[in-house]
């Protein structure tokens, strides 16, 4: 079984993710990934650098992630440039893993922006999708408490898909809005959804 769980930054997508290895699924995370494609010595990197300069190399020759997010964040044109060096590279990765997971397993896939490239049909590819939501200010204030200025942090959610976007892809929806406790019972009940057939 394939699941992707997907939902804006700050959402907990992660949170739910780990809750979800914890019950036995095989999870690949799609920021791993894109960390992983841009590592130095990669083609991935050496094609950000071509696009965007070597600005947003750091002195040990690995990727400026803030000095890259100031440029791609504030500008709608530069950000697609870097998502059509990065997603493609994330997306055989992702492949070359998900296809590697046990066929019994209950494979989750954490993917931030599956509902901005839904039109591309990836969507098609799982059993279900699980979209994570939290109020607005809620994922403003994590991000804010990750070391994000306020304003970054609402930038980069503006910069996505909005909730009714995400929504209309849902097979399940799990309520992040809560405390730890909340969010396990929400993923004991998702867990629940996923394996009772």
């Amino acid at each position: 079984m394939r699941i992707a769980v997907t939902g804006g930054i700050g959402s907990g997508k992660s949170a739910v993710t780990a809750r979800l290895a914890r019950r036995g699924a095989v999870v690949v995370d799609a920021d791993a990934i894109a960390r992983e494609v841009v590592e130095p010595g990669t083609p991935g990197l050496a094609a950000v650098v071509a696009e965007f300069g070597g600005d947003v190399l750091r002195d040990d020759g690995s990727l400026d992630r803030p000095a890259l997010a100031a440029i791609v964040f504030a500008d709608a044109d530069r950000r697609r440039a870097l998502e059509a060096i990065v997603h493609p590279l994330v997306g055989r990765r992702s492949q070359e893993l998900l296809e590697a997971a046990p066929p019994e397993a209950v494979v989750v896939y954490d993917v931030p922006l599956l509902a901005e490239s839904a039109h591309l049909g990836r969507v098609e590819g799982f059993d279900r999708v699980v979209v994570v939501t939290a109020p607005v200010e809620t994922r403003v204030q994590r991000l804010v408490s990750r070391g994000l200025a306020e304003d970054d942090a609402r930038a980069r959610i503006a910069a996505q898909a909005d909730d009714t976007a995400r929504l209309a892809i849902a097979d399940l929806v799990v309520d992040n809005s809560g405390g730890l406790d909340d969010l396990d019972a929400e993923v004991d009940r998702l867990w629940s959804a996923l394996t009772s057939g």
